[in-house]
C-alpha cells in the first residue's frame, strides 16, 4: 500500500471541541460508527444549522471545521485540519520561504499555545521567550478557546507592527508579558562556524527543503577552513530542533555515512513497512569524528538523525534525553484545497528502537547550568506528557531540560562537546548512577 503524500516528523497539536448539554437523558452508550455514525452526526448538524432551535445562526463553517479537529484530536496530538490558509502556511515553513510574524513554533497543549522553541535570531529569540513558555494571551484576547490556526494567525502579521503575548513560565508559574515587533522571518536552517579553531559547528534549527543543502555548503566550506588536516570533527547541534521534513533527515544522516540502515517506518499494516538506506557516495565529512548535541527541545526528525548516528556507532551524544516524538505525519490533500496531516507511521532506528513516549537517551548526560530565575521553568514536558499520545509500553518518559545559554562560554554542553573531540571525555556517561 502506498499513501500518496509527503512524510513529516514535525509538531502540531490539533485542539477538540467539548461540548456541553442539558435536557433529556443520553440513552445510548457507544455512539454508532460508519453509515450509522455518519447519518447521525448528518442529522446533529442539520439540526443545529437549518433549524431554530438553537439560540443564535450559527457560523455552519466553523462548526464543520471544529467538528473536523475534534475528530482528529481524539486520534493523537499530532493529526490535524489545514484548511487552505493553513496548508499555505505549513508549506511556506516547510520550504523555507520568508513571511511575517515572530518566529515561534509552537504546539497546542491543554488549550493554550506552547513554544516548542523560539527560531535562532528572530523576534521572539530576542525578546527572550523560551521553550516550554505557555501563552495565555495574545494582546487582550486569552487563548483558551482558539484553535492553534486562529492562535497562529493572530501572532503572524504584517511587519514592523506590534504583538504583546502574555505567558505562564514554570510549574509554579510566572507571569510574564512580551511585546514584540514582527519581522520578515526568514528561517536560516543550517548556521556554522569554525569552533576554538578546528572544529566544525553545525547548528541545524529545523528540517525544512533548504536543509541538506546548506548542510553541503557548511561541509565544504570547513574543508577550506580550518581545512582537511587539522580539523578534528564535527558537532552537530540539534538543541531545540523540533523537526521537519522526514527526507531531510535521512539525507542529513547520509551526509556522515557511507552506508548502513537510516531509519524504517512502520504503519498498521505489514505492506506500509519501508526501510530507508544510505546513499553510496554521499558521505561529505571526510569520516572525521561527529559529536551530537540534543535536549528535551530535540524531536522527530532530531531524533532521526541522532538515533541513527548514535545505533551506526558515527556520533557520540551528549546532552540530555530528546522529546519522544517517534511518529511520521503523512500530509493528505483535500477537496477543498486544505489536507489532512495524519499520523500514519512509527519510526524505529537502526537498532530497531521505537522512542516514542521514551526519547533518545545521551552518551553523556551533561546539563546546562541554569539561572535561578528559570530553575524549573525551563523543561520540555516531552511527547509522554500530551493527551492522546501513542503508547509506548511502561517504561515512557517525560522530557528534560531545554535551556541553551545565550553566552556559549557558559554553554557546559558544548563545552564538553568540544573536549570530547580534543580528546578528554566528560566525566560520567549517561547510565552512570551517580547521574539522575
Amino acid at each position: 500500500m502506498r499513501i500518496r503524500g509527503i512524510s513529516y516528523l514535525f509538531f502540531g497539536v490539533a485542539m477538540g471541541a467539548a461540548a456541553a448539554v442539558a435536557g433529556s437523558a443520553v440513552r445510548a452508550s457507544v455512539t454508532p460508527s460508519g453509515p450509522e455514525g455518519l447519518a447521525l452526526f448528518k442529522q446533529v448538524f442539520d439540526k443545529a444549522r437549518d433549524y431554530d432551535f438553537y439560540v443564535d445562526a450559527p457560523d455552519s463553517a466553523k462548526m464543520m471545521e471544529s467538528a473536523i479537529n475534534g475528530m482528529l484530536a481524539s486520534l493523537d496530538p499530532h493529526s490535524t485540519y489545514f484548511d487552505p490558509k493553513a496548508l499555505d502556511d505549513f508549506q511556506t515553513t516547510m520550504k523555507g520561504e520568508e513571511f511575517g510574524g515572530l518566529g515561534l513554533e509552537v504546539m497546542q497543549d491543554s488549550g493554550l499555545v506552547r513554544v516548542v522553541s523560539p527560531i535562532d535570531d528572530t523576534p521572539a529569540a530576542r525578546a527572550g521567550m523560551l521553550s516550554g513558555d505557555l501563552i495565555t494571551k495574545i494582546d487582550d484576547t486569552p487563548v483558551q478557546g482558539l484553535s492553534l490556526k486562529e492562535a497562529v494567525d493572530r501572532m503572524r502579521g504584517t511587519a514592523k507592527t506590534s504583538v504583546r503575548l502574555t505567558v505562564s513560565r514554570g510549574d509554579h508559574p510566572d507571569i510574564k508579558e512580551f511585546t514584540i515587533v514582527r519581522e520578515i522571518i526568514r528561517v536560516q536552517p543550517v548556521r556554522s562556524h569554525v569552533e576554538s579553531g578546528d572544529i566544525g559547528y553545525i547548528r541545524i534549527t529545523q528540517f525544512n527543503q533548504q536543509t541538506y543543502d546548506a548542510l553541503k555548503i557548511a561541509l565544504a566550506k570547513f574543508r577550506s577552513n580550518p581545512g582537511t588536516d587539522r580539523l578534528k570533527g564535527y558537532i552537530l547541534d540539534l538543541r531545540n530542533n523540533p523537526g521537519g521534513l522526514l527526507s531531510q533527515s535521512i539525507d542529513v544522516v547520509n551526509a556522515f555515512i557511507d552506508k548502513g540502515e537510516i531509519v524504517t517506518t512502520r504503519g498498521r499494516t505489514a505492506d506500509q513497512f519501508q526501510a530507508y538506506d544510505a546513499r553510496s557516495g554521499y558521505n561529505l565529512s571526510d569520516g572525521k569524528p561527529v559529536v551530537v548535541l540534543i535536549n528535551g527541545g530535540s524531536a522527530s526528525a532530531s531524533e532521526i538523525v541522532s538515533g541513527a548516528l548514535q545505533d551506526l556507532k558515527r556520533a557520540k551524544l551528549i546532552g540530555t534525553r530528546s522529546f519522544g516524538k517517534g511518529s511520521v505525519q503523512t500530509v493528505l490533500p483535500l477537496v477543498d484545497g486544505g489536507a489532512l496531516k495524519l499520523t500514519t507511521a512509527r519510526y524505529f532506528t537502526p537498532s530497531g528502537r521505537s522512542i516514542q513516549a521514551k526519547g533518545i537517551e545521551p552518551d553523556y548526560r551533561v546539563v546546562e547550568i541554569i539561572p535561578d530565575d528559570l530553575k524549573g521553568k525551563v523543561e520540555s514536558r516531552g511527547e509522554a506528557s500530551l493527551a492522546g499520545h501513542l503508547k509506548n509500553g511502561d517504561d515512557e518518559k517525560t522530557g528534560s531540560d531545554a535551556y541553551v545559554p545565550p553566552d556559549a562560554k557558559k554553554d557546559t554542553q558544548l563545552i564538553a562537546a568540544v573536549a570530547l573531540l580534543h580528546g578528554t571525555p566528560p566525566i560520567a556517561k549517561a547510565d552512570d548512577p551517580k547521574q539522575n
